[in-house]
């Protein structure tokens, strides 16, 4: 007859080796589902690609405004995780551009309001491309919400202030910044010094001032000296350069 104490021993052998199994099944659920994120990742990515081939001149303007609004997020303070979940909206920000008509995005004169229209849907159009993935509801609300402006006077849904998720805001910066510097069909691009002039006249009015002041510091740092050739967005002052 087995004693008490050997029975326990096998009892917690046994115990153990479930719990050690229970482990290993949770990492391998764990490497699918980071798998399964990753490649919707890459295929949302392939969307973007296929955006800019429709647009020359936005060709880069997504790797560089993921790059900095990411790199302008950590300095806000913000944790890795959600530092790269801005870094990786700022990417998808045009996204629902796959949608508007290549005349309207070549366009060289003014766009007129019908046109305008079809532009201005375009984070909607952004955010519902993004909204079945879960892990990415974050993400959506900063791609639908990249257009508004703190003084309420953007699109689509008007929201001022803190009412614009943070990420929202840090990627209007880099937006603003990267078509202002950003050579465009119906103009040509502004150096970074009057781009910057424009960013911090707008610091605190159109765009949140915290992340004006972070962005800026970001364009100091040396990873990014070389940043800003190449860029495009909006400010939608009437006393500024108009953009899509």
């Amino acid at each position: 007859m087995a004693e008490p104490r050997d029975d326990l021993a096998l009892a917690h052998r046994r115990l153990t080796a479930a719990y050690q199994q229970t482990l290993r099944y949770a990492e391998d659920v764990r490497r699918l589902y980071v798998g399964v994120q990753r490649a919707i990742c890459q295929s949302l990515l392939g969307l973007a690609n296929a955006l800019e081939a429709k647009d020359a001149y936005t060709r880069g303007h997504s790797e560089r405004v993921g790059a900095w609004s990411r790199r302008t997020a950590a300095l806000l303070g913000l944790p890795s995780p959600e530092a790269e979940l801005v870094g990786q909206a700022g990417l998808l920000h045009d996204i629902g551009k796959i949608g508007v008509p290549e005349a309207v995005l070549r366009k060289r004169a003014g766009l007129e309001p019908d046109e305008w229209a079809l532009m201005r849907q375009h984070p909607v159009t952004g955010a519902q491309i993004v909204a079945p993935f879960e892990f990415f509801a974050a993400g959506a609300l900063v791609i639908r919400h990249h257009h508004e402006r703190c003084d309420g006077s953007g699109y689509p849904d008007g929201l001022a202030g803190d009412a614009i998720p943070l990420g929202a805001r840090i990627v209007a910066v880099a937006d603003v910044y990267d078509a202002l510097t950003s050579d465009r069909p119906y103009r040509k691009a502004l150096g970074p010094g009057a781009a910057l002039e424009h960013l911090a006249a707008a610091a605190g009015r159109a765009l949140d001032g915290d992340a004006v002041a972070a962005f800026v510091e970001a364009l100091r740092e040396p990873r990014n000296g070389t940043a800003h050739v190449g860029a495009r967005a909006a400010l939608g002052a009437a006393s500024r350069p108009a953009l899509h």
